[in-house]
């Protein structure tokens, strides 16, 4: 390690901190988890589990246990921060979660450090910066897939990278860190642009797997549910234009060529719809796992609800994006029942 090990705090241990904070602090760094008192007892009891076989940079077969001596899995971020200073924070919660996080930030922003955002979305710097102040926030993205067994025990599912704005002092200090870890990280000039990308990617497919409870092969399988998705993408990237933000492709994700796809000809579309289908595997996508196991909770309005609110600020229409996020809202608080559009992809393209 060339540079002093940094000293990081990572708010939770679920797929994602598990994976970045685990893998810098198997490099050498300092991480600090802090968690709900009963996954801080079960962390302090086991430490973490990291299956990271995968990448073959690794040269390892076998899952990384780093003891929770070598660790810090405190209860409260009071606790935490007396740990302190930090060089960094990594904030990768559900995006339903940043408010209640930032309530508890809040009376101790004083001893935060600069913090990485690597939600979903793109409300969630603005919301931590008027706590932290926009200095003090750094915008992030996760390509990679990390599949969580259980709290504090992850595997590497898919190899892609992480993107960093470089807009921080720390960024490439923190780059550089990131990728002696094997973590893959970019550094990208503009956040807007890495941040509305990631969106791409995680609009297509989600709702509308979620509403009509199909896979994403099913619904690509269909020529009418391809080209409503286009669609949907096609508002999105509207509403970009209109901004004035750009499509970059980010680690290990192509993002240009799906915006080619939203926009492009009729020929494109076997090729996209396959790859689309299959670019999961069997794993279904995050709106449907959240919608069906009955959590009462959805990140679609910071994704498609997000379209909308920033189409209607730009006078863009994005009535497909307005349908999904409605809808699935409804779904979501039980307002419509999950069977009323079970596989029913003529009840829901008929409402555009």
């Amino acid at each position: 390690m060339s540079n002093p090990p940094l000293k990081i705090l990572s708010f939770g241990a679920g797929a994602i901190g598990t994976y970045i904070g685990g893998s810098l602090a198997l490099d050498g760094h300092e991480v600090i988890f802090v968690e709900r008192p009963n996954i801080a007892e079960t962390l302090n009891a086991h430490g973490l589990r990291l299956d990271l076989s995968l990448d073959s940079r690794r040269n390892t077969s076998a899952t990384d246990l780093i003891p929770a001596a070598d660790l810090v899995f405190a209860d409260s971020l009071e606790k935490a921060l007396d740990y302190g200073p930090f060089d960094i924070a990594l904030f990768a919660l559900k995006s339903y979660d940043t408010e209640s996080a930032l309530e508890g930030i809040a009376p101790l922003a004083e001893k935060m450090p600069p913090v990485l955002c690597l939600q979903n979305g793109v409300d969630n710097e603005p919301a931590i910066a008027e706590i932290l102040g926009p200095e003090n926030v750094i915008a992030g993205t996760v390509t990679s897939a990390i599949g969580r067994r259980d709290a504090g025990d992850i595997v590497l599912e898919k190899l892609r990278g992480i993107g960093i704005a470089n807009e921080h002092p720390i960024a490439e200090r923190l780059a550089k860190a990131m990728n002696a870890a094997f973590l893959n990280a970019k550094l990208y000039e503009r956040a807007a642009d890495m941040k509305w990308s990631k969106m791409l990617t995680n609009l297509v497919g989600n709702a509308t797997s979620a509403i009509l409870d199909m896979s994403p092969a099913e619904l690509f399988a269909s020529n009418d549910i391809y080209a409503f998705e286009m669609k949907m993408l096609h508002e999105t990237l509207d509403v970009m234009d209109a901004q004035s933000i750009g499509v970059v492709n980010l680690p290990g994700t192509p993002v240009k060529a799906l915006a080619l796809a939203a926009k492009g000809p009729v020929w494109l579309r076997p090729l996209a719809a396959k790859k689309l289908g299959g670019g999961r595997g069997g794993k279904m996508p995050s709106f449907h796992i959240d919608l069906h196991s009955g959590r009462g909770k959805s990140e679609v309005d910071y994704l498609n609800g997000a379209v909308v609110r920033a189409g209607k600020n730009a006078k863009v229409p994005t009535p497909i994006n307005a349908l999904l996020n409605y809808t699935l809202l409804a779904m979501t608080n039980a307002e419509i029942p999950l069977e009323d559009y079970a596989k029913k992809v003529d009840k829901l393209l008929g409402q555009v």
